[in-house]
């Protein structure tokens, strides 16, 4: 966010805070998606700035051209961006013009000219049921020198990914008293609050690390905690991930959200609703749920090619 302060004149700088504060309260965007957007605004900021040869002010903005978006785009494009970042980045800068036009401070017409970067059609890439459960286990790892707790914590977390598809800062933002619960109340992007069943499998792997666990576990506080008590980081997880990987064998695309990738698509081939799935997921949007049909779908056919004789 300090890069307003230098980039942008004060007005303009004031509409990005404005946008930002918005975008908190009213859609109540994560602290992570506030982040990229603003530093989206930042890098947009600092173009112009230089583009123009001047922190360019409200009027400044509204006189862009679709010469001077495109200069932004081919820059970013230089520098190695790929498309996906591209196409979040042009969604910034629209949803801040619509946001200084709603409150009368400038408008731009130029933007609505410019198209999105064509994005390639990703997949998600799930991994097979006895590779989650190799995965969840997580005890491939598992030495003389470490301590049986972490282990177990370990083995929580990711039966917890697994079992319940959560995303991993929904696991790790659980406290001693959700768990103690069968059914989670998981409160995910965008504030949507959902319910997921903690499975036995869940339930067994949670009790055990609480067992072994040397620091107290208060109710109301983190359950998953790091070597000195602090609450566990994500980055410890996605490490452990990336050493699992080498100790089993797993490809690139086999991270902590691919075990969430993989509870969707064990359910749906399993003659789980798709509905059912979307509501466990916690996505807003049905169509977002839908690709893992695609993921089924390319399953079959590898199947079929291989199996069939005549394929």
């Amino acid at each position: 966010m300090s890069d307003f302060a230098t980039s942008l004149a004060p007005d303009a700088a004031a509409a990005v805070q404005g946008w930002l504060a918005g975008l908190k309260s009213e859609r109540r965007m994560s602290a992570k998606t506030l982040e990229a957007y603003g530093r989206d605004l930042g890098q947009f900021a600092c173009f112009m700035a230089d583009h123009l040869g001047a922190a360019p002010s409200n009027r400044d903005l509204a006189a862009l051209t679709v010469s001077d978006f495109r200069a932004f785009m081919a820059r970013r494009r230089m520098e190695g961006v790929e498309s996906r970042t591209l196409a979040r980045q042009l969604s910034s800068l629209r949803s801040f013009y619509r946001h200084a036009e709603k409150r009368g401070l400038f408008r731009n017409p130029a933007l609505s000219a410019l198209r999105s970067p064509k994005l390639p059609h990703a997949v998600p890439k799930p991994l097979s049921p006895e590779k989650a459960r190799a995965v969840a286990r997580a005890d491939a790892l598992a030495g003389a020198e470490t301590p049986r707790w972490i282990l177990a914590r370990d083995e929580a977390v990711l039966t917890l990914l697994y079992a319940c598809g959560l995303r991993i800062s929904e696991a790790l933002s659980l406290t001693v008293n959700e768990v103690e619960q069968p059914t989670l109340t998981i409160i995910g992007k965008g504030s949507k609050t959902r319910l997921v069943p903690l499975l036995p499998a869940a339930r067994d792997a949670v009790a055990l690390y609480r067992k072994l666990c040397p620091f107290p576990l208060q109710r109301g506080e983190p359950m998953f905690r790091g070597l000195k008590g602090g609450p566990l980081n994500a980055r410890n997880i996605q490490l452990l991930i990336a050493r699992l990987r080498g100790a089993l064998g797993l490809p690139e695309t086999a991270t902590p959200h691919a075990l969430r990738h993989s509870f969707a698509t064990h359910l749906l081939a399993n003659g789980a609703d798709l509905r059912v799935i979307q509501e466990l997921l916690g996505h807003a949007s049905l169509s977002t749920t839908q690709v893992y049909t695609e993921v089924n779908r390319a399953h079959l056919l590898a199947q079929y090619r291989k199996a069939h004789p005549r394929a």
